[in-house]
C-alpha cells in the first residue's frame, strides 16, 4: 500500500498504467478523486478497479488517498467477491464493504501521520482476508509461477505441474483471479517490460529480454495495455513514482 497527496496549485490529471493486482482505493481528501475508463464508465471515491487497460485516467483536486495493490489471490478474501466480477470495470468500495467502507475513510481522515493510516488500513484488510473465500491452491500457485517467470510462464506446462488439463486451469483460474492465465502472463510480462523502460532501457533489449519476438511486438502490446506508445508511456508519472510509492519493502508516500 501506498500514501498519495494531490500535490500543487492545480488539479491532479494522469493516465494510469496497468498492473498485474487489483487496485483498492481509500480515500479521506476533500476530493473527490474520479476515475475514468475507456468504456465510458466513471467512479468517484472509494473503489476496486479490476484489471484495467486501454485509456484510464485519474484525476481530481485535493486528493488524499491509501492505495493499495492486492494480489489476486488475496483480493477473492479481503473484497468479498471475485476479481472475476471485476475484469476490466470499476466498482463503488461501499457496494463491496457496505458501512465498512464509510468507516475507514472516516478513520483514515482522523489519523494524523501516513504511518497511522496504513496500520489502519492493514488491519481492516487484514480482518477481511481471515474470514473471507481463499482460492485454490493450484491457482495459487500457477499465479506464483507467473510472476517468478515474469509472465514467460507456458499455460501448457503450468497446467500439466498442477494435474489439470488445461481447460480446468482456464476455468478455475478465471474465475478465482479475474483473467484468464495466458492474459495474466501477458500483463505480468507488460508491467515488467514496462518499468524497464521507465528505467531508460533500450526497447529491443528490453523486448527480447521479456520474451517479445521483436520490438515491435512489444510496442503493440504497450500500445494495447495503455492507449500509449512506448516512448510515451515511459513517461508518465504513474510508472514515474512506483520506485518511491511502492518501494521494495511495499510501503511508501508521495507528494
Amino acid at each position: 500500500m501506498a500514501g498519495f497527496r494531490g500535490g500543487g496549485a492545480g488539479p491532479v490529471d494522469v493516465r494510469v498504467v496497468p498492473h498485474p493486482a487489483v487496485t483498492l482505493v481509500l480515500e479521506f481528501g476533500n476530493g473527490p478523486l474520479v476515475v475514468d475508463v475507456a468504456t465510458g464508465r466513471q467512479q468517484r471515491g472509494n473503489l476496486v478497479a479490476g484489471f484495467l487497460h486501454g485509456a484510464v485516467r485519474v484525476r481530481g483536486e485535493n486528493i488524499e488517498c491509501v492505495q493499495v495493490r492486492l494480489s489476486p489471490v488475496t483480493a477473492r478474501a479481503v473484497l468479498g467477491a471475485s476479481p472475476s466480477e471485476l475484469d476490466r470495470t470499476l466498482v463503488a468500495l461501499d457496494d463491496l464493504w457496505g458501512q465498512d467502507a464509510a468507516r475507514i475513510g472516516q478513520q483514515l481522515g482522523d489519523a494524523t501521520s501516513w504511518q497511522d493510516r496504513f496500520a489502519l488500513a492493514e488491519a481492516l484488510l487484514a480482518r477481511r482476508a481471515e474470514t473471507g473465500p481463499s482460492v485454490d491452491p493450484q491457482v495459487a500457485f500457477v499465479w506464483d509461477r507467473i510472476l517468478v517467470s515474469r509472465g514467460q510462464a507456458r499455460v501448457e506446462d503450468l497446467a500439466a505441474e498442477v494435474g489439470w488439463s488445461r481447460k480446468r486451469l482456464w476455468s478455475r483460474f478465471r474465475s478465482q483471479i479475474g483473467l484468464p492465465p495466458k492474459r495474466a502472463a501477458r500483463l505480468v510480462r507488460f508491467d515488467h517490460a514496462a518499468h524497464r523502460l521507465a528505467a531508460g532501457e533500450g526497447a529491443a533489449r528490453v523486448a527480447a529480454d521479456s520474451g517479445y519476438v521483436d520490438q515491435s511486438h512489444l510496442h503493440r502490446d504497450v500500445l494495447a495495455f495503455t492507449a500509449m506508445t512506448p516512448a510515451t508511456v515511459v513517461g508518465q508519472p504513474w510508472l514515474a513514482v512506483d520506485g518511491i510509492a511502492w518501494a521494495e519493502h511495499g510501503v511508501g508516500e508521495t507528494d
